[in-house]
């Protein structure tokens, strides 16, 4: 398996945010075949047609580069009212445009979705699927990873407990291949 440059995105944004913790955690895994590159979205101003111009904002043409360069992505949102939070769906928005020149064409991915409560982020994972639809991206059905409790996954120092190690190493090894598949065929 060939080490390839993975974008990791995660969606909230403030300081101790679940989602970050979880990704940072995720990171810190050092999954054989996976070079982390972690994207912030916290940055990028909202997506502006009229902005769409020959100088595009700056964050915007830098945010597309990093993601050009990555082999691969992995999304780790939160949910916000039954969704994921503006800055991710704002994050596929400006890596969709100019028209034609998506970064997100064709790259795998794969998305692990934290809450607190009991049922993981389910809705925003699936909300997540649809918004990247569009753009034939080879996402990793199986296994899903939906992060119920996640604030008991991680600890204070950023590690990943036991029993959330176990589990992210089962996904991690999984998205690996997953990755190393699709990126191949690019």
């Amino acid at each position: 398996m060939a080490n390839r440059e993975v974008a990791l995105i995660a969606g909230g944004l403030s300081k101790n945010a679940l989602s970050g913790r979880v990704a940072g955690a995720l990171q810190s895994m050092q999954t054989p075949g996976i070079d982390w590159q972690r994207v912030e979205i916290g940055a990028l101003p909202f997506y502006n047609q009229d902005l769409e111009t020959a100088n595009p904002p700056a964050p915007w043409t830098e945010f597309r580069n990093a993601l050009r360069a990555a082999d691969a992505v992995l999304f780790v949102t939160p949910e916000y009212n039954r969704g994921p939070p503006g800055a991710m769906k704002n994050a596929i928005d400006v890596g969709s445009r100019p028209w034609g020149k998506s970064v997100w064409d064709e790259k795998p991915c794969g998305i692990v979705s934290t809450s607190p409560g009991p049922i993981g982020g389910y809705s925003a994972n699936h909300i997540l699927r649809q918004n990247i639809s569009y753009f034939a991206m080879h996402l990793l059905h199986q296994p899903e990873m939906y992060l119920g409790g996640a604030d008991k996954m991680v600890g204070g120092d950023g590690k990943p407990t036991d029993q959330a190690r176990e589990l992210f190493t089962r996904y991690l090894n999984a998205f690996a291949e997953w990755v190393d598949r699709y990126a191949k065929a690019r």
